[in-house]
């Protein structure tokens, strides 16, 4: 399903000087919602996580500060509509059924929702209870994104999950019986992997017939224990073995590869991974949330602060809960392609106009460069990323990052 297309679209003009940008429309907005605890850090994990000691968190003082910083927000997205809400983390699942209610209830009373919006909530395998997951989905949840990683026993020990085989299997039972479209997360290239071993992780996520999977290549992040500690990891030729057995595999099995990543049924794409990666915007709220905003002559980041503690803590004294910086134009052109490449249809070339304010005479030189190398095709109407551009998409991306 496509994501919602942008309101009040009309002509474009011509950015007035050099360095400023123009929008004559708003793109769709999303709303990210991050819950910052987990039962244990993953050693391969970079997100703004944190063990919650015995399993003990702050519900309630953490969704008081959330009410906050949605209060604190509405000046800056008054009258859009929110398209769709992902609840990430971390881990969102060991939130109580009253807690996600009252979350969801909260987001409804201040922001004008969709009435069909896609409403994700992120859950682990070791915290899936079929009566909570039950009232999540009477709360408003309709899709749940499932953190299996891997249906083997060594392979999940070695990624320091906190759940077995027999769990991962019975927390996608619970998720198929309970929500009509869900999401499956599992890894490949992990520690001693074979191709075997990949092979039978993904026939048995096809044994369940989800609607959409997101099979990610094991990176080591900085800051993790695996960058500190490197595993032994298969090498480049098998993993890339591995990938391409599962771009067939899963083509096969009625899939479509749309994004880098990602895979889904027809019409079963995530709505709100598409407007990230189309450079809509998106409203974070919650410890170490993300945010980006367009405005008719600008473009707005903003960071919340990560440590729980002081998220809560500067809401509860009525303060500014994030720090902010404006994107400037010399930049938005690589933020708009680290996104929109990653996408295997790219995309209009009336986007990159529409979404950045800016010619594309701006990139011009770089998109030359691309097709060159052969990493990317072009016409009047759309560019996309070729199947060598995906392949190495990170040099792709690169050649739109100008020098400071």
């Amino acid at each position: 399903m496509s994501q919602a297309s942008t309101t009040g679209a009309g002509v474009i003009k011509a950015f007035t000087s050099p360095g400023s940008i123009r929008l004559t429309s708003l793109p769709p907005l999303a709303l990210y919602v991050h819950f910052p605890w987990c039962v244990r850090k993953c050693p391969y994990c970079d997100f703004n996580s944190h063990e919650s000691k015995g399993g003990v968190f702050p519900e309630d003082d953490y969704l008081d500060a959330l009410r906050s910083d949605l209060e604190q927000a509405l000046p800056l997205v008054w009258g859009r509509q929110v398209h769709t809400v992902f609840i990430g983390g971390g881990t969102p699942s060991l939130m109580s059924a009253k807690g996600l209610d009252r979350l969801l209830s909260d987001v409804r009373a201040l922001l004008p929702l969709d009435a069909d919006a896609e409403i994700t909530l992120e859950a682990n395998p070791g915290t899936f209870e079929a009566d909570k997951f039950a009232q999540f989905r009477a709360s408003g949840v309709n899709r749940l994104s499932v953190g299996i990683q891997s249906f083997n026993e060594t392979h999940l020990k070695a990624l320091g999950r906190i759940h077995d085989a027999a769990q991962a299997r019975h927390a996608v039972e619970v998720a198929a019986n309970t929500f009509d479209n869900f999401n499956l997360d599992l890894m490949f290239a992990l520690p001693k992997q074979t191709l075997a071993e990949c092979q039978a992780d993904i026939e048995t996520a096809l044994s369940f017939a989800p609607p959409h999977l997101s099979l990610y290549h094991l990176t080591l992040e900085p800051n993790t224990l695996f960058a500190k500690f490197p595993p032994p990891l298969p090498d480049d030729d098998s993993s890339a073995d591995m990938q391409d057995w599962i771009h067939e595999r899963t083509r096969e099995a009625g899939y479509e590869r749309y994004e880098v990543s990602a895979y889904a049924k027809p019409h079963r794409q995530s709505k709100h991974n598409l407007n990230y990666w189309r450079f809509g915007d998106y409203l974070g709220i919650g410890a170490g949330a993300h945010t980006k905003l367009s405005f008719p002559n600008r473009i707005l980041r903003q960071m919340r602060y990560k440590h729980p503690a002081t998220f809560i803590e500067e809401a509860r004294s009525g303060n500014a809960v994030q720090e902010e910086h404006e994107v400037g134009a010399r930049d938005l052109p690589f933020e708009f392609m680290l996104n929109a490449l990653r996408l295997v249809e790219g995309f209009p070339v009336h986007r990159f106009i529409e979404r950045t304010g800016l010619p594309m005479t701006s990139i011009e030189p770089a998109l030359q460069e691309a097709e060159r190398r052969g990493l990317l095709t072009r016409d009047y109407e759309k560019i996309a990323p070729t199947p060598l551009g995906q392949a190495f998409l990170n040099d792709l991306q690169e050649l739109f990052l100008k020098d400071s």
